[in-house]
């Protein structure tokens, strides 16, 4: 049984696409170089053949997953999301009470997750921390660095 992953619209859209790229276009290309690499001959000896399967393993394996995500996605109402609380799609401002580091992230699913532009996967141990809490909550939470403690500043869309 899988589990369900709840995503945005756009994050949605950017999977299929995706999804989409790597049937129309990367497989052909594939098999385009298999084809060649067979009309080289001897295939027990030809290392362009056996990149070339390597790689269309890898390519299938990616389109399996993808679909299987795909498949399990849930879209999120993005009209309907609570900011009294931290849940999936907050803007979330929290301030590090040992550092006095401010810091913003929005709390996004697995596959959207981009830490360079602030989109913090849900299954972090911070956003796993911060979920449920409301501005003013001090969080506790363990990072590989030890526990670090979290004020939650704001709570937005």
């Amino acid at each position: 049984m899988s589990k369900y992953s709840y995503i945005t619209e756009e994050g949605f859209k950017k999977l299929k696409a995706e999804l989409e790229h790597l049937e129309t276009v990367e497989r052909p290309s594939i098999s385009r170089q298999i084809g060649e690499a067979i009309d080289k001959g001897d295939l027990s000896e030809n290392a362009e053949y056996d990149a070339a399967k390597e790689a269309q393993g890898l390519l299938e394996a990616k389109i399996a997953q993808l679909k299987e995500i795909v498949i399990n996605s849930r879209i999120i109402d993005e009209s309907k999301i609570d900011t009294s609380k931290v849940q999936m799609l907050n803007k979330v401002t929290i301030k590090n009470q040992k550092n006095g580091a401010v810091m913003t992230y929005t709390l996004v699913s697995e596959t959207e997750a981009d830490f360079k532009n602030g989109k913090l996967s849900i299954n972090t141990p911070i956003a796993k921390g911060l979920i449920g809490k409301v501005v003013g909550d001090v969080v506790e939470i363990t990072v590989p660095n030890g526990v670090i403690p979290f004020e939650i500043i704001d709570i937005s869309m």
